[in-house]
């Protein structure tokens, strides 16, 4: 590695400002830096120690991710091999099927519900991760901006938030307008005021519903249809909504149950909201918060009641278990561009967000899943949330010293 190291090292002067080949020192900076970490360094004094820097943090948030990263495996492949083995089918068609014929499709296996599961999820996220680098070294070549490790974050969120059967054309284009109008439009990484990777999902959400709603989109099975847990709500008898459901809540909160591929356990955000708290990369003021706003308005829905609208009886404790709302709590609520930066710009941010989810998903049955539009509008009152507490503090600060 010492050797490789110099040789990078003597390489960079290729790539320095006004050397040959300067146009391209992103691609050679991002290179470098996942070899070897940053090349920039402080040599004069005062210097200041902190062990967290972009990349730290980008790097915890991934290892955060893996028990959704690893749900989403698993349960990919659980659903399809459980609905395979009940129709008594020998295995899915085309390419998959050959590879699984290695393995077989038995829902009792690890290994056979993983690779399945791998099968859509790896398509999804390679895609994903070559189209929005070329994006990334585009704008990064044209600006003479360095690659950041942020971009590894949003991929992850995305492919997580998609169902397994969408068409990776489809996942091409998406990426493409979260990046290009929900980031770099605005300047690149740390200027966004929005979360690239809900942008890039809402894209596909409205552009291409037919892949992105629906009963036939959350099995991996040709033909087959399930519906989601939000969905057996929304078309339940009023005053009947627990009748018919065929998940328990202990199976909505371990995520074995359709849906996108790495929302659908509340126990693997929960993990991943522990190694984000005690690291101090998410703020618990927006997790606290946009729990207590979403159980104060799942609260308010069930207890007011309705006689046509099945949503409203929903149980407070079914709301945090169904649908993206753990995901979008741990993961995309809390990112530290889009989020509020103050203390009570938080409190206020996280209420917004947890009382808008459940008020989205409640009172508009054919949108029950509200956390992404509520996380987005959020993102837009961010800002002012945090402009109105400085602006307060300045007056407060002005009466007290004249």
């Amino acid at each position: 590695m010492k050797l490789l190291n110099k040789i990078m090292e003597r390489a960079g002067r290729h790539f320095a400002p006004g050397s040959r080949f300067a146009r391209w020192y992103p691609l050679f900076e991002a290179f470098d830096s996942f070899l070897f970490g940053s090349s920039l360094t402080t040599k004069a004094a005062p210097h200041v120690r902190d062990s967290i820097d972009l990349k730290r943090i980008m790097t915890t948030v991934l290892i955060a991710l893996l028990p959704c990263v690893f749900m989403a495996v698993w349960n990919t492949g659980y659903q399809a091999n459980s609905v395979i083995a009940a129709m008594g089918l020998s295995g899915p068609d085309g390419w998959r099927g050959e590879i699984m014929a290695l393995v077989g499709c038995d829902p009792q296996s690890l290994l056979s519900n993983c690779l399945h599961g791998s099968l859509y999820f790896l398509p999804i996220y390679i895609v994903t991760m070559v189209v929005g680098s070329i994006w990334e070294g585009l704008f990064n070549m044209l600006r003479g901006h360095e690659f950041s490790e942020a971009f590894l974050v949003t991929g992850l969120l995305f492919s997580l938030t998609l169902p397994p059967t969408i068409p990776l054309w489809q996942v091409a284009i998406g990426i493409s307008f979260g990046l290009v109008f929900a980031k770099e439009v605005f300047g690149g990484v740390g200027r966004n005021f929005m979360n690239p990777a809900l942008a890039s999902r809402a894209f596909i959400y409205f552009a291409y519903p037919a892949q992105m709603t629906g009963d036939s989109v959350w099995t991996a099975v040709d033909g087959v249809s399930g519906a989601t847990a939000l969905g057996q709500f929304a078309a339940a008898q009023p005053g009947h909504t627990l009748d018919g459901l065929n998940v328990t809540w202990l199976q909505s909160f371990l995520g074995t149950i359709p849906g996108s591929m790495g929302e659908t356990s509340t126990l693997a955000c929960l993990i991943g909201a522990f190694i984000l708290l005690i690291t101090g990369i998410a703020p618990w003021r927006v997790m606290a918060s946009t729990l207590i706003g979403a159980l104060l308005s799942a609260c308010y829905f069930y207890i007011q009641g309705s006689s046509v609208n099945p949503l409203y009886g929903i149980p407070p404790h079914w709301h945090l278990v169904v649908g993206g709302f753990a995901f979008g709590l741990v993961f995309m609520a809390t990112d530290p561009v889009s989020a509020a930066h103050t203390p009570v710009g938080q409190w206020l941010y996280g209420l917004l967000i947890g009382v808008l989810a459940i008020m989205i998903r409640v009172a508009n049955p054919a949108y029950p899943e509200g956390i992404m539009l509520a996380i987005l509008l959020g993102n837009v009152f961010a800002p002012l949330f945090d402009y109105f507490v400085i602006q307060a503090n300045i007056k407060r600060r002005r009466v007290r010293h004249g």
